[in-house]
């Protein structure tokens, strides 16, 4: 299963397409007001934290999932992911077996997750708080759900692309909002403002984040330390996420020769064929075949011994301000464990 690949409209200028579309985007928010009223929210007994998106495709929530697992560890939590499975068959709510699941089961992000702390995969968020209760969590990290209304949040960061902003500001499918971003932000209690390696960014975040009042905490995927081996080698890299150009950046900072590349759609699974085709096209140029972490996890299993993976990391620019965000939380478990 794989994601379709957003149009270019989503994020590039106004055009034909948003303006024809639009008369389905009302539509889609009238849908959406209707599912939100009819929900039943849970109101889970340990804190939950979500971090969310309010475009569609990826922002880099996922790292920033991880990256909050290492923060909420060293502040004494014991932290478990919930996550729908996007791309997975598997309902659950299942905890995720990275030795066992594969991403048709319960989708590559719960996999990459699952490596950083106990994930669960459902549906109904509601069901996966309470097994993760049930299983000794003491604080829930949501990857995404900022628009699911199944399991109350405590706090929610809204991740945003700083090179990409809300993209044309239209909402789907004339543009890539889920939402309007005033009412999106409004729920929010901070914004993580996040970089690729590209070092782009666009502006027009930043009068709607300054109109809600919200603090701003600056992050950027860096490569890992096992990354610098590549540095000078030839590659043929290719990546199915959200916007697989960061990837290809990434690998320009690390001065790889990147002799071929491709992009798959979001959360593409890869035949073997696809993966003889760039092996043997590597294997013409003298070079490596490399992907993501989030690609490595979709490759047929046979297939993994021919491909490098390109470890990233994320890094909170700005430490302090997440510090503020979670202040009282952190300060309640300390007062519970002092």
């Amino acid at each position: 299963m794989s994601a379709m690949k957003a149009p270019e409209f989503f994020f590039h200028g106004q055009g034909i397409w948003p303006r024809l579309l639009s008369p389905l985007s009302a539509i889609w928010q009238v849908g959406a007001a209707i599912k939100r009223k009819r929900t039943v929210t849970h109101k889970a007994q340990i804190p939950v934290v979500c971090v969310g998106n309010l475009t569609a495709g990826g922002t880099g929530k996922t790292p920033v999932v991880i990256a909050l697992v290492q923060y909420f560890r060293q502040a004494g939590f014991k932290p478990h992911i919930l996550t729908r499975g996007y791309g997975g068959k598997l309902t659950g709510p299942v905890k995720v077996d990275p030795s066992s699941h594969e991403a048709v089961d319960v989708g590559d992000e719960a996999l990459l997750l699952a490596r950083a702390a106990p994930t669960w995969v459902a549906k109904n968020r509601a069901d996966a708080a309470r097994a993760a209760e049930h299983d000794g969590a003491d604080l829930i990290l949501m990857d995404d759900g900022h628009q699911n209304y199944a399991l109350a949040k405590d706090f929610s960061l809204v991740v945003i692309d700083r090179a990409y902003g809300f993209g044309n500001g239209r909402i789907l499918p004339a543009g890539p909002l889920r939402e309007s971003v005033s009412d999106g932000l409004a729920r929010a209690s901070a914004v993580v403002l996040m970089s690729g390696g590209d070092h782009v960014e666009t502006t027009t975040w930043r009068q709607p984040v300054k109109d809600a009042g919200l603090p701003v905490v600056r992050a950027s995927l860096e490569p890992g330390i096992e990354a610098e081996q590549f540095s000078g080698q030839k590659v043929v890299a290719f990546a199915g996420i959200g916007r697989p150009e960061k990837f290809f950046s990434t690998l320009e900072s690390l001065k790889c020769d990147i002799v071929e590349r491709q992009s798959f759609a979001d959360h593409h699974l890869y035949t073997p064929d696809e993966i003889m085709k760039l092996v043997e096209t590597a294997a013409i140029h003298g070079a490596r075949p490399v992907t993501t972490s989030k690609d490595m996890v979709r490759l047929p299993l046979e297939a993994r011994s021919m491909v490098s993976e390109i470890p990233v990391g994320l890094i909170f620019e700005n430490p302090r301000t997440l510090d503020e965000v979670f202040a009282d939380l952190i300060s309640r478990e300390n007062q519970h464990n002092g």
